[in-house]
């Protein structure tokens, strides 16, 4: 277990169910269940009778741009939304950057590694990890945040996220959830007119292609070109940029819609079972696929579980959490039964 004081960034819910945790039931891994989908497993593998030739993303760029309404310039297509954080870590030059935490650690560690000295902005657990613009450094030149926010589930106003744009400013808006969000009404994926936006999203979520990576950014096109001569050569496989071609067109972005909206009837089934906990603390409202609960014990009731059948992400590794959270993925009804069945016997033991 990492004992630093300071938060393991590196720390990802994969490792809970990696090794001795394959067998258990994934509650850690924010990958939406029972994906992916049969019928892009099929367009996945007639992908592979191209594999001779050098991946060409230009169709996938054009309907990624398409689905947000947008010209082609203005999308960067990366190898999951992981690798835009380096390349942004990497290509951008900054003075001052600021991250919103609790949020995916990735994005500090990046820069981290590029030789950024980061600074945190930690939102209050009082106020529901709510967002006040005011809070962000009037001269940070860089600002991170993520909408929804993982682990919060937090989806910050976009009028909100909007008041932090400015010139000289480059906003980093991590909407990796968003298609989890019904309507996706809080998204600035199609705007075009803040200065410095740039929005990044993941296809790995939804579909089910975590171990495919596939992403992508969206931005003006002096900064696609910038991240772009930072990108080694090919760096998104033709399988790949086939999934982005085909989850962009109409019919995946219905069962996208259909799925969100399966997803929040299934989180709130999982709150109301919760609720009966009178020890545990959901944080809310939520909007992603995920809850944040705080509870005694949080480490020992994760071990517990384990022991149970059910792996559940920790979250004393992310900046402003602590020892007392852990994050849980949303699943349908049974599951969620079986694991409230679980989570009583591991507070009972105590």
């Amino acid at each position: 277990m990492h004992t630093s004081t300071e938060p393991d960034l590196r720390h990802h819910g994969d490792a809970e169910v990696r090794g001795g945790g394959a067998e258990l039931t994934d509650l850690a891994v924010n990958v939406r269940s029972g994906t992916p989908p049969v019928w892009l497993r099929e367009r996945l593998v007639a992908s592979l009778d191209g594999l001779a030739a050098y991946p060409d993303g230009r169709a996938a760029r054009r309907a990624v741009a398409a689905r947000h309404g947008l010209p082609e310039e203005r999308v960067l297509l990366t190898a999951g939304a992981a690798e835009a954080f380096v390349l942004l870590a990497r290509a951008l030059e900054v003075r001052r950057p600021v991250v919103v935490h609790p949020q995916f650690t990735e994005p500090e560690a990046a820069l981290r590694d590029a030789g950024h000295t980061v600074e945190r902005v930690l939102l209050d657990p009082e106020n529901g990890f709510r967002l006040d613009p005011r809070a962000v450094p009037g001269d940070a030149d860089l600002v991170v945040v993520g909408n929804p926010t993982n682990p919060t589930s937090v989806l910050h106003p976009a009028q909100s996220l909007a008041q932090l744009a400015r010139p000289g400013r480059t906003l980093v808006v991590d909407e990796a959830f968003m298609d989890a969000v019904p309507g996706e009404e809080e998204s600035l994926a199609s705007r075009t007119d803040l200065p410095g936006l740039i929005v990044l999203r993941s296809l790995t979520k939804t579909w089910g292609l975590a171990g495919l990576r596939i992403g992508y950014v969206l931005a003006s096109p002096g900064t696609i070109a910038r991240l772009e001569r930072a990108q080694p050569l090919w760096p998104v496989s033709t399988p790949a940029l086939a999934a982005a071609e085909v989850c962009s067109a109409a019919p995946a972005l219905a069962e996208a819609t259909s799925a969100a909206h399966r997803i929040a009837i299934d989180r709130a089934y999982l709150e109301g079972r919760l609720a009966k906990f009178t020890e545990v603390s959901v944080c809310g409202p939520a909007a992603g696929p995920f809850l944040l609960l705080r509870l005694p014990d949080a480490a020992a009731v994760r071990s517990r579980l384990r022991g149970l059948g059910f792996a559940v992400r920790r979250g004393d590794t992310f900046p402003g959490l602590g020892p007392d959270y852990l994050r849980l993925a949303v699943r349908d009804r049974a599951t969620t039964d079986r694991f409230t069945e679980a989570l009583a016997t591991a507070l009972a033991d105590r």
